[in-house]
């Protein structure tokens, strides 16, 4: 067959692509044609994404890719989860998205948990997503509770990857799989939680239908097409919220019980399921649904992942005046010793918010707690990554528990399918084959989903054949090796994480 081009957009929370995936029929090959870095704004006090440049970002992308392919077939976007912007009656934008750190909804969540709804678990009950603070649904009481004027005016809620759609075609949608990530989408039925709107008083005609991943949105609107001289390719909604892309993209050829563990800035740990989990055991273990495709539920619990190291990475290399290369971080990793009783609370609220010297944050939190502190680049970063090791098995045997399920092979994709230290402490530490890679697996599902809404494909099984053929080269396959001592470690992680 002749070689198709899609092209996609994956917006990260610090970094974003354009990228045109080419399907030759078998495999899709990924090439980067465009990157950008995503910076937020601090401005009198609220913390913003920078829309109107993440928005020219994507013109320029376009531009680049179709000067390159103009026979492109089609363009999806995804991007992370949890921010939102309104629009007006007259499709204007109100303001700029506040980013999901901003202070403001960790400043009411305890409020609306509790006041509004009678406890967290009943907030859970209803959304079944992470009632983690950094859900829209705290933004959006925020936003009430402030008096904001762009509640007052808005037409309609638009997630970060709806916003760009609408940019792109002028039409307004809420994709499912980031809608649920507002923390108000009833999962079981797949719409919007009326209990939430009517309780918080919000105006119900700003949350539109939900359209499910792999539908077309329309075309790019002729004034834009016309601007940036491109053709007027059709908008493919994806599973615009990256995590579900990355689900929908794992490399998955055969059978057998799988679980996934995305890495990046954020850790997301789960199984894909039938069933949607809304019991007060699940909610206890930190775990909820988020939206997948298909109909599928992506039952995960959202940590803290890579974002203290990638903060302590910024410091070195200011420390340095260069940038250092994760591989200078990696052997300093490599020489430094390893007791086993330094480990941080990755989601401890030392860490949650920008430090310029998180460094200096890790050591401070294990001498207040008396432990070994570690000193310089390596042993830090040796800490922090048995941390997060030692993270994951824990929520891992709270997902075994809650599901029954016997995993043979997990599947590590993100940024952290590249740090081999976490991944073959992933397999001690669970006693499971880890597959490790492709770190593009949100790119390829968002193509899968292209695929699909252009009739390429016909079903999420057979995209991820294609994904498996297409990433032979890059996996890397870790069995799991010295299980002792991370027996060792983890009992001494659960007398400092759980009995100080």
């Amino acid at each position: 067959m002749a070689e198709k081009v899609y092209i996609l957009f994956d917006y990260g929370a610090s970094h974003g692509r354009c990228i045109a995936a080419k399907f030759d029929g078998e495999r899709i090959c990924m090439e980067s044609i465009y990157e950008f870095d995503n910076v937020a704004v601090n401005y009198a006090g609220v913390l913003y994404w920078d829309i109107l440049r993440l928005s020219s970002e994507l013109k320029e992308g376009l531009k680049k890719a179709c000067s390159l392919y103009p026979q492109a077939v089609s363009v999806g976007i995804d991007t992370w989860g949890c921010d939102f912007a309104f629009i007006d009656k007259h499709g204007k934008l109100l303001s700029n998205p506040v980013n999901y750190r901003d202070e403001a909804r960790y400043r009411y969540k305890d409020d609306l948990d509790n006041t509004i709804f009678g406890s967290e678990y009943e907030v859970f009950k209803l959304g079944g997503a992470n009632t983690n603070s950094i859900m829209s649904l705290y933004e959006l009481y925020a936003n009430k509770r402030d008096d904001s004027s762009a509640l007052k005016n808005a037409d309609r809620l638009l997630m970060m990857p709806d916003l760009l759609n609408y940019f792109l075609t002028g039409i307004p949608t809420n994709e499912y799989t980031n809608a649920t990530m507002t923390l108000m989408v009833n999962q079981t039925e797949k719409k919007w939680e009326q209990s939430f709107i009517e309780r918080l008083g919000l105006p119900s005609h700003i949350f539109g239908d939900l359209i499910m991943p792999g539908t077309k949105i329309g075309n790019i609107q002729s004034r834009v097409a016309e601007e940036l001289n491109i053709p007027a390719l059709p908008v493919i909604n994806v599973a615009t919220h990256d995590t579900a892309s990355a689900i929908a993209g794992v490399p998955l050829s055969g059978s057998g019980n799988w679980a996934f563990l995305s890495l990046g800035t954020w850790m997301i740990l789960g199984v894909e399921s039938n069933k949607v989990y809304s019991d007060e055991k699940t909610f206890a273990t930190g775990f909820g649904n988020q939206g997948g495709c298909e109909g599928k539920n992506n039952l995960v619990n959202l940590v803290t992942g890579l974002w203290v190291l990638q903060q302590c990475y910024e410091r070195w290399c200011a420390e340095a005046g260069s940038r250092l290369g994760w591989e200078a971080v990696n052997k300093a990793v490599a020489d430094a010793p390893d007791p086993g009783l330094a480990f941080i609370d990755l989601d401890a609220a030392e860490f949650v918010h920008p430090n310029p010297n998180m460094p200096s944050v890790v050591q401070q939190y294990c001498s207040a707690r008396n432990m070994p502190v570690p000193q310089g680049m390596g042993a830090i970063a040796k800490c922090i990554n048995n941390s997060l090791v030692l993270k994951v098995k824990s929520c891992y045997h709270d997902m075994v528990e809650l599901t029954g399920a016997e995993i043979d092979t997990l599947y590590l994709f993100g940024g952290g399918s590249k740090n081999r230290f976490i991944c073959q402490g992933v397999s001690d530490a669970l006693g499971v084959k880890v597959k490790a890679g492709p770190a593009e697996t949100t790119s390829v599902g968002n193509v899968l989903m292209q695929m699909m809404g252009t009739g390429a494909i016909s079903s999420l099984s057979e995209g991820r054949i294609i994904s498996a053929k297409s990433s032979e080269s890059e996996i890397v396959e870790y069995s799991p090796g010295d299980t002792a001592k991370w027996v060792s470690y983890y009992e001494n992680y659960k007398k400092i994480m759980f009995e100080e």
